[in-house]
């Protein structure tokens, strides 16, 4: 299993679209055979602040995710075009 977690941060402007953007990128990968979970969140105290948490079957499953025309046109091409901060990390299960 790979987990991989997002700090991000939109810009004042640009609070519906990221909406719209997230809703469509989730809609599309919840249906990829190896995603195991995929659940944005954003922060009650600060509406331009998400988080996001993502699980995959494996290091192939994540890599299918990012080459998929969905995460395309709503990740590389739309949302991260809006974000002011994006962090990520990949983590790995404990043995």
């Amino acid at each position: 299993m790979v987990a991989v977690q997002h700090n991000m941060e939109k810009q004042k402007t640009e609070l519906r679209q990221n909406s719209v953007l997230i809703a469509a990128l989730t809609q599309h990968t919840h249906t990829e055979p190896g995603n195991l979970f995929y659940l944005v969140h954003r922060s009650p105290t600060e509406p331009r602040r998400f988080f996001l948490y993502e699980q995959y079957m494996d290091q192939a499953a994540l890599d299918a995710h990012r080459a998929s025309p969905h995460f395309a046109q709503y990740a590389a091409n739309g949302l991260f075009t809006i974000l002011e901060k994006r962090e990520a990390e990949i983590y790995l299960p404990l043995p």
